[in-house]
């Protein structure tokens, strides 16, 4: 009975988990003791601009934004992160680095957080979770490289069919103004793309 409340706070998690490489006892028990519910509301700071990233997010309900403010107050989305989703600022978290991100909660967002030196501690006694952290970070990176290559070589519109197609679940959640910032263009444009995409061709 105990076990089973213990696990309850972090059942997404395991389930997460236990799709990729399914957990022993001991490993659910280093998972639930070792990972941290917070919930963050609306417009709350996750990580701001110049503090070092000291947590490892992993989002059970709500939605994350990763961004950075330009010289001239421009706001450059590089990442949602929605349910089942992982999010953090890695230099700053493994190199103990201050941030040039922000992360804020787009909605009421509740996550499961781990620290640095929990995360350690957690591949050191279930080396399991090595491979699997190695496969998210590497996932994560090819991603990031796909979104890379795009900016430099795709137009607005290959873009935006980009984002519908791996963010569609977000797109009647986000602000026109927070979908643009993310394509790289503005709300009006993207106001006038979408209307020439769902316009009937003659």
């Amino acid at each position: 009975m105990k076990e089973n409340i213990l696990y309850t706070s972090v059942a997404p998690l395991l389930e997460y988990f236990n799709r990729l490489i399914p957990l022993s006892r001991e490993e659910k028990q280093l998972v639930a003791e070792l990972f941290k519910p917070r919930l963050y509301r609306k417009r709350q700071y996750v990580l701001q601009e110049g503090d070092v990233c000291s947590i490892f997010n992993f989002v059970v309900r709500g939605c994350l934004r990763m961004y950075k403010i330009d010289d001239k107050g421009n706001t450059h989305i590089i990442q949602f992160a929605t349910e089942n989703w992982w999010l953090m600022d890695i230099g700053s978290f493994h190199g103990k680095e201050p941030s040039e991100l922000n992360i804020d909660a787009i909605e009421d967002t509740m996550v499961l957080h781990i620290s640095y030196n929990d995360l350690i501690n957690l591949y050191t006694k279930g080396p399991k979770f090595n491979l699997i952290f190695r496969v998210l970070i590497e996932n994560s990176f090819v991603s990031l490289q796909k979104r890379l290559l795009q900016n430099i070589s795709s137009t607005a519109e290959e873009r935006y069919l980009s984002f519908m197609q791996d963010y569609s679940h977000l797109n009647n959640r986000l602000p026109q103004v927070q979908i643009a910032s993310f394509i790289g263009i503005t709300p009006e444009f993207l106001s006038r793309l979408r209307n020439k995409l769902v316009k009937p061709k003659s």
